[in-house]
Formats: structure tokens, sequence, C-alpha cells
């Protein structure tokens, strides 16, 4: 039995390669490396029906680039 967590990212670029991701710590913002920068996600109240059950929402509020 595993104690990974797992959340919906909604909002953000369409090519995000996964949409269910694990969470490191529940209710945190969420950092995802994607095209020389960081797509950031924040935890919503909401859940959403899954294949893999009820999730918590995050929801994609900004985008930091890497420098270079």
């Amino acid at each position: 039995m595993t104690n990974e967590t797992k959340a919906v990212l909604v909002g953000g670029p369409d090519e995000l390669p996964e949409r269910i991701v694990s969470v490191t710590t529940p209710g945190l913002d969420i950092k995802i490396p994607f095209r020389g920068g960081y797509e950031h996600f924040r935890a919503t109240p909401r859940q959403q029906e899954t294949a893999e059950g009820s999730l918590p929402v995050y929801e994609w509020w900004e985008r930091t680039e890497l420098p270079g």
C-alpha cells in the first residue's frame, strides 16, 4: 500500500503531458517543469472524479521562466 497522494491539474498549457500528478505535500502549490520554465498550480477546495477516484483539483495560476 502507498501513501502517495494524487491531484488533478486544470488550466495551463494544453500540451502538459500529465493531468493527474503526485503531490508531495497536499494543499501546497505544485510547480511543474515544462518547456524551459515552471507551470504553477494552486489547490482549490474542489474534488474531481477520475478513474483513480475522487482527487483534489489544482488550478493553474502562473508560469515562470528559467533564466537563460
